[in-house]
């Protein structure tokens, strides 16, 4: 009879949380394995919610991950440093990926940060048009691209079509990468790349390595993910050692060496 009431006091205080659980975090045998058998240890659900909660981290990260770079880009009214094929080859690999999440119907969790990085890269690339004197080729980028994405997206085209996008991300990200890396080599500083940004989304798609693997199962988007994690990694390690060799900071030695 002490069970019986211990229980009933378990549900009446954990019904208010317990469809919210259920939608974003676990399944019905998780909660009732947390909450009724009293079971925290248990490895499969462990993995469950932190998978689940590490998505819904990176997607609430994504809003604002390219938000520095964005700033930074407005305060200086310059794209010194970046290159617009990056951006270009970027935006292949997030429609790739966000494409094939959507047809194979994979949870929002697996891959909603491509949406917002996607509207933010967007903006990245006009920006870089427009304080490069083409803001009449950065609308054309905008609207050209926004026609792209609704014909991929639609039923129109074939899952065999978004599965070759979704391949073709792996190049897509080493060949815009390396774009990136040997310009900041170049140049000898990163220019206006926010460093903010690089470190952010280094952290993301190391965790999306985890997510994928757990949420979907899919070895094509666990792969990207290591991919684009190496990548994200090499830019970040460019950040780091480039730290004190601003634009700025190099015209000025410059001018004292003269």
């Amino acid at each position: 009879m002490a069970e019986g009431s211990v229980l009933v006091e378990g549900l009446s205080f954990m019904d208010p949380f317990k469809g919210f659980l259920l939608t974003y975090f676990m399944p019905e045998s998780c909660y009732d394995e947390f909450f009724l058998n009293f079971n925290l240890l248990d490895v499969p659900c462990l993995k469950i919610v932190l998978s689940k909660g590490l998505g819904i981290g990176i997607i609430l990260g994504s809003v604002m991950v390219k938000l520095p770079q964005i700033f930074k880009l407005m305060g200086s009214k310059s794209a010194e440093g970046l290159s617009f094929q990056t951006i270009l080859l970027e935006l292949l690999a997030i429609t790739g990926t966000m494409a094939y999440c959507i047809h194979n119907k994979f949870p929002f969790s697996a891959w909603g940060e491509a949406l917002f990085l996607m509207l933010q890269t967007i903006v990245i690339g006009f920006l870089i048009q427009r304080y490069g004197g083409n803001t009449s080729r950065g609308l054309l980028f905008m609207v050209v691209y926004v026609g792209l994405l609704i014909l991929v997206l639609s039923p129109v085209t074939p899952l065999s079509v978004v599965t070759y996008l979704q391949a073709s991300n792996m190049p897509a990200i080493i060949i815009g990468r390396l774009i990136q890396a040997v310009s900041n080599f170049r140049n000898g500083h990163t220019g206006q790349l926010s460093a903010i940004s690089v470190f952010l989304l280094f952290a993301g798609s190391l965790a999306r390595i985890f997510t994928s693997l757990q949420e979907t199962g899919d070895t094509l988007m666990a792969l990207t993910y290591v991919i684009s994690s190496t990548c994200n990694g090499i830019i970040a390690l460019q950040v780091l050692y480039y730290w004190n060799s601003s634009p700025e900071h190099k015209k000025k030695k410059k001018k004292k060496s003269e």
